[in-house]
């Protein structure tokens, strides 16, 4: 096995070993306890499989044991089967099958699966189209910390979609988006400071998340930065760059 592959195997054991109660700790180990029922093997044989760790890549094989710790309820493997049919991998590709398991793992308070079934319904991929369920869901998603669904939820305030339009709602979850890190939600963040949308308009502000997403590699960023710098003065330019440095250091 390969150092990389190895390790990712070790930490994949480690993990989720420590979080339900010590399941297997080798490839041979967890396929003894999945053959016997335990549903926390069999979805980590799942996962072993579907990442090619220990053993061979084999989707369908992944798909096996994801179903079968998924029908015992783990929240999860359900959330992994629901992947596998969304990506067609293992599986005919599926959207209402994806939606289906997705559910299940979001109702058991999964929080990839939360936010995923707020894209579906946001996106209407194998359910109807409808704001107010993405909205909902994304909120479920945001509340316990997930940053993408941070970020969505303060776009639906912003836009009002599936809400009633509120830029000050929008800038609470953006910004808890951004300050972990979330780099479309920094450029984001960004936009509202120089439009004074939710917030007052201040472009030390505005420079200083466009700074930020800039250096995280955002080429938008890096465009409405400098361009923002053309209408700064030189006082306001040199307290965005303290601001940067200073948001940098609190959040390293």
């Amino acid at each position: 096995m390969k150092i990389l592959q190895k390790i990712c195997f070790v930490l994949l054991l480690t993990t989720f070993s420590s979080v339900y109660g010590g399941s297997c700790n080798d490839v041979d180990e967890c396929r003894v306890k999945a053959e016997q029922g335990y549903s926390e093997a069999q979805f980590i044989l799942g996962m072993l499989y579907e990442h090619g760790l220990g053993v061979i890549k084999d989707y369908k094989a992944a798909v096996k044991w994801y179903r079968l710790s998924a029908e015992q309820g783990h929240s999860i493997a359900q959330y992994g089967l629901g992947l596998m049919y969304l990506n067609g991998q293992g599986v005919a590709q599926d959207d209402k099958e994806s939606v289906k398991w997705t559910r299940k793992s979001a109702e058991q308070g999964y929080v990839d699966a939360q936010y995923n079934l707020g894209t579906m319904y946001s996106n209407g991929k194998g359910v109807l189209k409808d704001y107010k369920e993405a909205v909902k869901w994304y909120r479920k998603s945001a509340e316990q910390g997930y940053s993408k669904a941070q970020f969505n939820l303060g776009l639906m305030y912003h836009d009002g979609t599936g809400v009633p339009q509120d830029y000050k709602e929008a800038v609470k979850w953006t910004r808890k988006s951004a300050e972990q890190g979330y780099t479309k939600a920094q450029f984001n963040l960004g936009v509202m400071y120089a439009g004074g949308e939710g917030v007052i308009k201040d472009f030390a502000m505005a420079h200083m998340y466009f700074n930020i997403a800039a250096v995280s590699g955002n080429k938008i960023a890096i465009k409405e930065r400098d361009r923002i710098e053309g209408v700064m003065t030189a006082s306001q330019l040199e307290k965005a760059q303290d601001l940067a440095r200073e948001w940098t250091r609190k959040h390293q």
